[in-house]
């Protein structure tokens, strides 16, 4: 007997589940581009802002250092087998791993806000050290003390997320971050109406300035982990410290979480000298010269383009994960292949067409999101890295979907070797690329080399996945690509032909009306066209979630 409609409910069961994270993903992302223009519109898009956005961003990245990786990739599946195996279903063990997170994330904060001064010198390139540079490297300091108990937050919160995943509750992490987004808006807003947009691109802060910014930072974390903690109660479990942490099988996950924290210290290793580098684009004009481009176009441009990615790449592989590690345990090889698989070209039916699109749309888009106020002058400059960062996403995509086999499998320290190529090639590209290229176009460059380290990193990871499980439905993903690319390219060339067009009709400008009739006038024109090929072509997954997607909005 065929196991097709066995295929079909579990394919069904993981787009019903990521539907529910990705509807709370797209409206956290729509607050969160409220977040961002605000953002740029009070500091704009130059060190002023590198100041703010590089402090702001290491509690982020140490989060993910530090918790981050084992919450995500080994905790889940743990979980799953304790509730499974253990009589008391997993309470026990639950109970443990938060006690013993809370401690070690409370410890580790409390060193790095006194650590700070130092900390911060890990990402600010030597240009900071100059006396030109003495107020804005003050301030990032002072930013960094504000800001750093975010790791806390961020990690419990990660925590928290993650065993109301594991049983079956994926809507409220998705959608907990629109409280976040919601207080920084209502920050930003006092920011501008206190302060106003910034006059100087390279400035620095007011001790009044950095306590609203970095404190309204930090208070945004604090409420989204706060918003998650009554859905504990609702999924059945109740928190009690325990203590008894040996012999109780935790000792099994910290040496699966040993290769885990490994691999995203090479991350995290290659994001710092990511973001050195832009510092030093952003430090290039503080003499006279024109500004160049750093971290905050580097940074918005990455999360303007990982829309797609957490609406649905993120909500497919948190949907898949238990389901792939309940296959790992039960040993199914056939069963862990055929979901990764499927989830892979589920996710390529969105994010292929996007990165497609980009390019024709990213000038537009820059300016509508971004181009306000204190960076009104700055939005060209987005639209280059926003094209690379389409196609680096597809080859991260592939990369972040397939490591779910592999931490289904407890392959942890296969990822980290494959990170750790990853991420010499990304050091190494982005050294060579800024040193070849003037200040501004460092963020290009930057965006280059990430590009092409994920499209090694892909290619890597998928082959050796389909090595370890005798196979990844190669020739069935080849046929669906070739039809993908088919559809999304025509698309693309008939939106095109729709922005030529257009564009003869309203010569050329710089008007907020005009960004905005052609970013969705095109946006439109390809979307329609790709549908009707996709259905033409008979590309199943697209209808699959058209489907779905329908008869969501029917409810």
């Amino acid at each position: 007997m065929s196991d097709q409609p066995d295929r079909d409910g579990e394919s069904s069961s993981i787009l019903g589940s990521s539907a529910v994270m990705a509807a709370g993903t797209v409206v956290s992302r729509a607050s969160g581009f409220v977040r961002n223009a605000l953002l740029a519109a009070a500091l704009g898009a130059r060190l002023h802002a590198d100041v703010f956005n590089i402090a702001n961003t290491v509690p982020n990245m140490l989060y993910i250092l530090l918790a981050g990786g084992i919450f995500n990739a080994v905790l889940v599946p743990q979980l799953v087998r304790a509730m499974k195996n253990d009589a008391d279903g997993g309470e026990a063990y639950t109970n443990r791993v938060i006690t013993l997170a809370g401690l070690f994330l409370a410890t580790v904060t409390t060193i790095m806000v006194i650590a700070a001064p130092w900390l911060m010198q890990l990402f600010l390139s030597p240009d900071f050290s100059s006396p030109e540079l003495a107020e804005q490297r003050e301030s990032v300091v002072d930013f960094a003390r504000y800001c750093l108990p975010q790791v806390f937050f961020y990690g419990m919160f990660v925590l928290v997320g993650q065993i109301l995943n594991s049983r079956g509750r994926f809507g409220p992490m998705m959608w907990a971050p629109i409280a976040n987004n919601v207080i920084s808006v209502l920050v930003l807003l006092v920011y501008l109406f206190v302060f106003g947009p910034a006059q100087d691109v390279f400035g620095g802060y007011t001790a009044q300035q950095e306590l609203l910014l970095g404190l309204g930072s930090t208070l945004g974390i604090v409420v989204q982990l706060l918003v998650l903690l009554p859905y504990l109660r609702k999924a059945g479990f109740t928190y009690r410290p325990r203590f008894d942490f040996r012999g109780t099988g935790l000792g099994h996950t910290l040496r699966l979480g040993v290769w885990t924290v490994l691999f995203v210290v090479v991350n995290q290793v290659a994001y710092t000298v990511v973001v050195r580098l832009a510092s030093s684009g952003a430090a290039a004009g503080i003499g006279g010269g024109d500004p160049g481009t750093g971290y905050t176009i580097y940074s918005q441009a990455f999360l303007l383009v990982m829309v797609p990615h957490s609406v649905v790449t993120v909500s497919l592989a948190t949907a898949v994960l238990p389901r792939l590690s309940a296959h790992a345990a039960e040993n199914d090889l056939a069963g862990v292949s055929r979901n990764v698989a499927s989830t892979l070209r589920t996710a390529l039916t969105m994010i292929v067409p996007f990165a497609l699109l980009l390019p024709l749309v990213a000038r537009d888009l820059a300016n509508v999101i971004y181009g306000w106020l204190a960076a009104a002058d700055a939005y060209p400059d987005y639209e280059l890295p926003l094209s690379l960062f389409g196609l680096g996403i597809v080859f991260f995509t592939v990369h972040f979907l397939v490591l779910r086999g592999y931490y289904s499998l407890e392959r942890t320290r296969t990822v980290f070797w494959v990170q750790c190529v990853i991420a010499a090639t990304n050091i190494g590209l982005a050294l060579l690329f800024t040193r070849t290229v003037a200040s501004g176009d460092v963020a290009s460059g930057l965006v280059a080399a990430y590009a092409a380290a994920y499209a090694v990193g892909a290619l890597i990871s998928y082959l050796l996945l389909g090595h370890l499980l005798g196979g990844l439905e190669t020739p069935r993903l080849v046929r669906f690509l070739a039809r993908l690319l088919l559809a999304g390219g025509l698309a693309a060339a008939v939106a095109w032909s729709v922005r030529y067009g257009v564009a003869l009709v309203w010569p050329t400008g710089d008007g907020k009306l005009r960004a905005l009739v052609m970013l969705v006038m095109v946006s439109a024109v390809d979307a329609v066209v790709f549908l009707v090929l996709a259905r033409l072509l008979r590309i199943r997954e697209v209808t699959s979630v058209m489907e779905l997607a329908t008869k969501r909005l029917r409810r």
